[in-house]
């Protein structure tokens, strides 16, 4: 009898643990459907951004009550997690292998470009090094996605991961803007233009937008290029993951506290990486793959939303400047890189 009373004062609490998620959770859904639907009516901007200023502005106006924070809080931190699993459903590593080798060097070469230009410029202009990572990395892969993948691992706080994609997002339009008109001038050809599109963007629905304005054939290579690059997220966040490991090993050592690996360990990217590698052997079919991308995008907006009804834009506003200029540098620097590594690499301008 007393085992029964005990499973039913835990089944209780579960439950209770689960209703205390729904308001928040609603909330954070109705923004992302809102911002979803606002993201194809206005695809240069795209629903994540859309997602997190409309959290941001409710955030900062009318506030959040305390019932709320539990599911906002879930959205943020266990739903972005899942999104990135789910996002992995709808890659195919070999066919991306195959179309995405013409662009590798280049891919490498802008990877280490944004890195590089990042940690130098960022420590000179004393950047937080949490935005350095966050801006290095929304520049180097693909905006907003990278951002949310990277951000659990280095544990940065909602305005860091607010003002690091509003950054990178204020490139993308101005990209979108130039590029074509750039191209046009500098007489690419649509592989070239495609190339630099897929390189240099951040942002997909934003490649995708510069690419189709430039020309349809470009478009294509653009997405594809883009693709591939959106595949370095797994690498570069194994390479935080590790060099998070080494950081915090090192400070346990040196306080005394306990070491937990397994807590490190981003076992997001691990489903991701195990997602895509089912998806590439056939284990997932075409609507599977495709269902999964899009829910995958559509909590990517939910959970940003999350994000930002956490954010206090006065902690965003104390930040400064600095780290948009450092937006700008690196993506210049990859945009000129991009472009050198085409004409003495590959012949292409």
């Amino acid at each position: 009898m007393g085992k029964v009373i005990h499973g039913k004062i835990v089944c209780a609490s579960t439950l209770k643990r689960h209703w205390e998620l729904a308001p928040g959770l609603l909330l954070c859904f109705v923004i992302g459907i809102l911002s979803y639907y606002l993201g194809l009516l206005y695809p240069v901007v795209g629903g994540a951004v859309f997602g997190i200023l409309i959290g941001i502005l409710i955030r900062n106006t009318v506030g959040t009550s305390r019932q709320l924070s539990p599911g906002i809080n879930f959205t943020a931190k266990k739903l972005l997690k899942l999104a990135i699993i789910l996002l992995g459903a709808g890659l195919n590593l070999s066919q991306i292998c195959k179309t995405g080798l013409s662009s590798l060097s280049v891919l490498v070469f802008t990877l280490l470009t944004a890195y590089g230009v990042a940690y130098f410029f960022g420590k000179r202009m004393k950047v937080p090094d949490n935005l350095i990572h966050l801006i290095g990395t929304g520049t180097a892969i693909c905006g907003a996605s990278a951002i949310a993948a990277v951000s659990p691992i280095v544990k940065a706080d909602d305005s860091e991961i607010c003002y690091s994609i509003s950054t990178v997002f204020l490139f993308n339009v101005i990209a979108v803007l130039i590029f074509p008109q750039l191209g046009y001038l500098l007489h690419m050809s649509d592989s070239a233009f495609g190339l630099w599109a897929g390189t240099a963007i951040n942002d997909t629905s934003s490649v995708v937008a510069a690419g189709y304005i430039f020309s349809d054939p470009a478009g294509a290579y653009a997405t594809i290029v883009k693709l591939t690059r959106s595949t370095m997220i797994i690498p570069i966040a194994m390479l935080y993951a590790a060099y998070v490991t080494y950081k915090r090993k090192s400070t346990a050592q040196t306080s005394g506290e306990d070491f937990s690996l397994i807590k490190i360990v981003p076992w997001f990217i691990l489903g991701f990486l195990g997602a895509a590698l089912l998806n590439t052997i056939g284990l997932i079919d075409g609507f599977t793959a495709e269902a999964c991308t899009w829910m995958g995008k559509f909590l990517i907006i939910a959970a940003l939303a999350a994000v930002g009804l956490q954010a206090d834009i006065r902690e965003m506003v104390s930040a400064g400047v600095k780290p948009i200029f450092l937006g700008l540098i690196v993506w210049c620097s990859i945009s000129v890189v991009s472009l050198l590594v085409q004409h003495f690499m590959l012949g292409q301008l």
